[in-house]
């Protein structure tokens, strides 16, 4: 962590922090773009790992094409045939809850509607990833406010300086929070719509 901490630069210590959180944004933000929605897209499928040649494991877009020709249907064309029993089994495996149908090197997947149930179990998912996300922005607080006191104990910054970066830190944490929630706010509606 490559926090400033420094007297009266409190613009330098918001620029070292934000980037610091806005990894867990786009972190989540990555994260949840593998929970299903009502419509077929590719980056339901780009990440998930796949066994190759016994021993290590790919990512399903690293030795594949994958496309969407509709809303209900993903289309794997793996570049190595040999691979379609590896790629049927990390599918049948995965969260998506789907079969995969093969016509000879080409791998279907049709998106079934979501019952009602489905869609109740991704919120939750939802929700714990998004938890996961504000602990870790909490996290991040946590270490940054050990980093001022730390500073404070040394007599490195004053004590009006220290109540400036603190509400500065909060004011941030707090920032990132929201943009948190409204990105869960909108899968949230996207996996209820339809």
């Amino acid at each position: 962590m490559n926090i400033k901490i420094e007297e009266m630069n409190i613009k330098a210590f918001e620029n070292s922090v934000k980037p610091e959180m806005d990894v867990t944004l786009k972190h989540f933000e990555k994260d949840i773009t593998a929970i299903r929605t009502g419509k077929a897209q590719s980056s339901l499928v780009d990440d998930l790992k796949v066994e190759c040649y016994g021993t290590s494991f790919s990512n399903l877009k690293d030795i594949a094409s994958i496309a969407t020709p509709n809303t209900s249907l993903i289309t794997i064309q793996p570049w190595d045939i040999g691979l379609v029993p590896a790629i049927e089994k990390a599918l049948l495996n995965s969260q998506l809850g789907v079969t995969p149908q093969t016509d000879g090197n080409l791998i279907r997947v049709e998106l079934p509607k979501m019952s009602i149930e489905r869609r109740e179990e991704l919120v939750k998912l939802l929700g714990k990833k998004l938890e996961t996300a504000k602990v870790s922005i909490r996290n991040i607080r946590k270490d940054i406010q050990n980093l001022i006191r730390d500073k404070e104990k040394s007599k490195a910054v004053s004590e009006d300086c220290v109540k400036r970066l603190n509400k500065s830190l909060q004011d941030i944490t707090d920032h990132f929070t929201n943009l948190i929630d409204a990105t869960a706010a909108k899968k949230k509606a996207e996996i209820s719509s339809i």
